[in-house]
């Protein structure tokens, strides 16, 4: 069943069984006219696939309740960039309130973040009881979505254990009448579940080494779950087991791996979106211009609506489409990554490029001149379908790639005590990719890499976090408070769930 994920995800939003869940996470049971449609549903394997899809789909979430990209807002998060908008600000409460660190209870990003990555779990938990007894689902296919559901629920639930860390842990579906007795998790039992659930996955031998990108690019392969589990056990601290499941995911280091990965020769040729699903990438979220989509479809857009926000606000000039001012670089990352070959395919510098060619922005809160060039909305990728281009970039992010498990590796490796030569082959592969020469395989070194390398990737404020340095780097940020979000209060009206310490 070759079906591409960024094809079939423009109907899930006409499918109201699916959506239902998007109310709450608390509301596991349809009631009404839900109940009716989901009786009737799941009946024959096109169905099944469907409801695969539609656990999917919270991935490229880009609004919610505000506007709410994930990569944008752990950016924000981190030292790499500023909320910025407009001048003089804030002009989005939640993407400034975790940018100065003032979250609270009422303002910050939780309740969007939260309910994306529950309403995930929901349908995965939902597509793993309705898969028995299909009667022309075959084994083969039952194996292999059943694999990538556990996949999908193992990434949300590392989502909210970072995000939030004592989470409800709901592998089920929930009577109604216990929903509001459901006591949150420790952060053992929830990483015990997301191993489970991958090694589950791996182990089912269902999920393909690779994938043909033209018909199923975006979807779940083997190595991006081995991928993804080495990283579990790096935040976990379980140095070995991250090193060794790194290692099979990465090959010989500057070589192509088991599963085709190598790094790309051309840096800049890893973000451009005509070549998605590039042999660099490992797990890649996938938008498309398809749905033409304007703002009727808040809450359910399949484009990439962060590439418009980070754009300068008011551009009039070549190269770039005109933006809406958000995340302009810091002095922090600008001082960081100039003298470094990749600053140029990292960062835009607008007010460099308007006084070379008689162009004007308006410079927004936060402003430094300087802005995402990854990901930045350039002229050539606006599309030219119907529908609201701004609303409608068809940008992917890649949420895990080569690069960055080359260097989680490394760094369990060095922590472990393990193979010191291979870590330094692992570092110096991707220096020398950008033309830089070895340096030695030390931590310091190897977070400072993975800065410049990522940055902007949204793998700053979490690589902050889970190695102490967040207060040394991120002005503002309160030690036993900052590491993690308010749960939303909307979430716990009525529950036993405990609000997280200084909330």
């Amino acid at each position: 069943m070759k079906k591409s994920i960024k094809y079939i995800a423009l109907c899930i939003a006409a499918m109201p069984l699916l959506t239902s869940c998007k109310k709450s996470w608390l509301n596991v049971d349809p009631t009404g006219d839900e109940t009716q449609l989901e009786s009737q549903y799941y009946k024959n394997a096109a169905e099944v696939f469907k409801g695969l899809v539609s656990v999917y789909d919270p991935l490229g979430s880009e609004t919610g309740g505000t506007y709410s990209s994930k990569l944008g807002l752990l950016n924000v998060a981190s030292d790499d960039v500023a909320a910025g908008g407009a001048a003089p600000g804030p002009d989005q409460p939640i993407w400034t309130a975790w940018d100065k660190f003032t979250v609270n209870v009422a303002v910050g990003p939780q309740g969007d973040l939260w309910g994306r990555n529950y309403t995930g779990i929901a349908r995965a938990n939902l597509l793993l009881t309705k898969m028995e007894g299909v009667p022309d689902l075959t084994a083969a296919d039952k194996a292999r979505f059943t694999a990538e559901v556990k996949f999908l629920r193992a990434y949300y639930y590392f989502d909210l254990v970072r995000l939030f860390k004592n989470v409800p842990l709901i592998v089920g579906q929930v009577p109604t009448g216990d929903i509001y007795n459901i006591s949150q998790a420790t952060p053992a039992e929830a990483y015990a579940q997301i191993e489970k659930d991958l090694t589950e996955a791996i182990a089912e031998s269902a999920l393909p080494n690779t994938v043909p990108a033209a018909t199923e690019g975006g979807r779940v392969t083997k190595g991006a779950a081995k991928a993804l589990l080495g990283k579990v056990y790096l935040y976990e601290e379980k140095w070995a087991d991250a090193a060794a499941q790194l290692a099979d995911v990465n090959g010989t280091p500057g070589g192509t791996s088991t599963y085709g990965y190598h790094l790309l020769a051309n840096f800049p040729d890893i973000f451009v979106p005509t070549n998605k699903f590039n042999a660099e990438s490992i797990f890649e979220i996938v938008h498309t211009n398809k749905a033409m989509q304007d703002w009727g479809a808040w809450g359910a857009f399949e484009g990439n609506v962060m590439v418009q926000m980070i754009g300068a606000r008011g551009y009039n000039g070549p190269i770039y489409a005109s933006g809406w001012g958000f995340c302009p670089a810091t002095p922090s990352l600008i001082t960081a990554i100039k003298p470094d070959p990749r600053y140029k395919f990292t960062l835009a510098n607008i007010d460099s490029i308007a006084a070379a060619n008689g162009a004007s922005y308006e410079a927004g809160a936060d402003n430094t001149g300087y802005f995402i060039e990854k990901y930045g909305p350039k002229l050539s990728y606006k599309t030219t379908l119907p529908g609201t281009t701004e609303l409608n970039y068809a940008l992917d992010y890649i949420e895990i790639r080569l690069a960055d498990t080359y260097l989680m590796e490394a760094e369990a490796l060095v922590h472990s005590g393990g193979n010191a030569a291979r870590a330094l082959q692992l570092l110096d592969a991707v220096r020398a990719r950008v033309g830089l020469s070895s340096v030695p395989a030390t931590l310091d070194n190897i977070y400072n890499e993975r800065r410049l390398e990522l940055a902007t990737e949204g793998h700053r404020f979490f690589d902050l976090v889970r190695t102490g340095r967040a207060v040394a780097n991120l002005p503002g940020f309160v030690a036993g408070k900052n590491e993690i979000l308010p749960i939303p209060l909307g979430d716990m009206n009525n529950t036993i769930l405990v609000q997280n310490p200084n909330y």
